[in-house]
C-alpha cells in the first residue's frame, strides 16, 4: 500500500506546489489528520461502504469549513473518500510531508550527541550538514550517553558516525585483525 500513499502524496504535492500553497496545504492536511486520528466515529464513517459518497462529502465539507481549509484539501479528501482509501490517510499525510520536504530541498537530520550541545555548536552542525548535503537541514537533537563522546548524525538512510564509541570499535577491530 506504500506505493498508493506515495502516488496520492505526489499528486497533492504537484497541485500544492503549482498553486504556491505548499505550506498552507501541509498545515491544513495535518489538522485534518489530527481530527481523523482522534475520532473513531469519523474513521468508521468515512471507511463504511454503507455510507454514500454524498454523505461522506457533506461531512468532509463541514470539517473543512471548521478548519478553514482550502479547496485543494477538500478536493483531495473527496478523491480519497471516493476511492475508498481513507484508511491510508495517516500514511498519505506522512508521505506528503516527506515528499514536500524533498521537493523543497529540506532534509531532516537526527543528531545524537554524548553531551548537550551549545547553541553555537548546533548552528555549526546545521551549517556543516547543509554544505555536505546541499539541502536545508531541519535538525533534531538528542542525547545518547552510550556514545562516550562525539556525535552520530542520521539523514535519511545515511549515517555519519563520529562517536568515540565508533572510533574505539574501529581501533579494536584493527588491533584484533593484526
Amino acid at each position: 500500500m506504500k506505493s498508493a500513499s506515495l502516488q496520492y502524496a505526489n499528486a497533492l504535492a504537484d497541485v500544492a506546489l503549482a498553486q504556491g500553497a505548499a505550506e498552507p496545504t501541509a498545515k491544513q492536511l495535518s489538522e485534518f489528520g489530527a481530527a481523523y486520528a482522534t475520532s473513531l466515529e469519523l474513521r468508521t464513517f468515512l471507511a463504511s461502504p454503507a455510507v454514500t459518497q454524498e454523505q461522506k462529502h457533506a461531512v468532509i465539507e463541514k470539517i473543512i469549513a471548521r478548519l478553514g481549509a482550502s479547496k485543494i484539501i477538500r478536493n483531495f479528501l473527496f478523491i480519497i473518500a471516493d476511492s475508498r482509501r481513507t484508511q491510508l490517510l495517516p500514511e498519505v499525510i506522512a508521505t506528503f510531508q516527506e515528499v514536500l520536504r524533498q521537493r523543497q530541498g529540506i532534509a531532516g537530520a537526527e543528531i545524537s550527541s554524548a553531551v548537550e550541545l551549545s547553541a553555537a555548536q548546533k548552528k555549526e552542525f546545521a551549517a556543516t550538514l547543509a554544505k555536505l548535503t546541499g539541502k536545508k537541514i531541519e535538525p533534531r537533537y538528542s542525547l545518547d550517553a552510550t556514545l562516550l563522546g562525539g556525535a552520530v548524525v542520521r539523514i535519511g538512510d545515511t549515517i555519519y558516525d563520529g562517536s568515540l564509541r565508533n572510533r574505539l570499535n574501529e581501533m579494536r577491530a584493527q588491533l584484533t585483525a593484526e
